[in-house]
């Protein structure tokens, strides 16, 4: 049966996949297009499990939001060149919105949404065939409150989202911005693990105690250079990066408002990366080593 240009072109559309490889499926389908697209979806899996192994420490980060409700989710590739693809920044988006649409709660669930004409999970797979690269949903974090939620996406790379009680949405993204920039660990220093406190409080204590002050005098510069590290490692001590002549607690007092969580993502964070030793393997290769 003749492959027409229209063939190619309609299954092209329908799968995403490349001219030749379309043409490819079509000639071996006998010109079925139906069993072409089935083929390509079988091919487009099998070359999705052979590139699975492979480090996806780059990618992007996106955000869905609608009201008090918003979802950050981190999509993995290889390169960043791929990550700044068309086709990979249209998937990411639209995996962004299938997690808002569906209150997705983890990767897993997510995977089973809606997506087109099947799900986020066959939409994955088709891409790593088209893109030739190893692509990963690694995480995503949903935030519903009947409270204030807003997030800020720093390109692509860092996204943070913040709950905002008693306080509006401008403040809220200012606020997301801040941690997006200062990266605090804690909200604030109640929230600092006690064992946390207690080094802070022995490194102090280790910097002063040859000072030959009293003992009540030591004890107060310690606690004051405990309070100052506290302050520093949270949200609520930090200058605000849009006031910097005032701190976010004063900023937040000001506004009658009160931070009740964050959450801040960063591409490839925790990802152990593979370190090429381009040198050695040319050695390698020219029998030197």
């Amino acid at each position: 049966m003749e492959i027409t240009a229209s063939m190619v072109k309609e299954l092209r559309e329908r799968s995403g996949a490349g001219m030749m490889e379309c043409k490819k499926a079509l000639v071996e389908m006998n010109g079925d297009v139906e069993a072409a697209m089935e083929h390509l979806r079988k091919t487009g899996l099998a070359k999705a499990d052979k590139k699975a192994d492979r480090v996806a420490a780059e990618g992007r980060i996106v955000m869905a939001a609608d009201g008090g409700k918003a979802v950050l989710v981190e999509v993995n590739s290889e390169t960043d060149f791929v990550a700044k693809d068309s086709n990979f920044i249209a998937f990411s988006d639209a995996v962004a919105a299938a997690a808002l649409a569906v209150d997705a709660v983890d990767v897993e669930s997510l995977k089973q949404a809606k997506f087109g004409e099947g799900t986020v999970e066959e939409a994955r797979q088709a891409l790593v065939a088209k893109v030739g690269e190893n692509v990963q949903i690694r995480r995503l974090v949903l935030l519903t409150s009947p409270n204030t939620v807003a997030g800020y996406v720093h390109g692509g790379r860092i996204g943070v989202l913040v709950e905002l009680k008693d306080g509006n949405e401008e403040l809220a993204r200012g606020l997301a911005m801040h941690v997006a920039a200062m990266n605090p660990p804690y909200v604030s220093p109640a929230q600092v693990p006690a064992e946390i406190v207690a080094k802070e409080k022995d490194i102090a204590l280790a910097q002063v105690k040859d000072s030959g002050k009293p003992a009540e005098i030591l004890e107060k510069m310690v606690s004051g250079k405990v309070n100052k590290t506290l302050a520093e490692m949270c949200l609520t001590g930090q200058p605000y990066v849009l006031d910097t002549g005032s701190t976010v607690e004063q900023v937040l007092k000001k506004e009658g408002a009160e931070v009740v969580t964050f959450t801040r993502l960063a591409v490839g964070e925790g990802i152990e990366r593979k370190e090429d030793d381009f040198a050695a393997e040319v050695m390698k290769q020219a029998g030197l080593a």
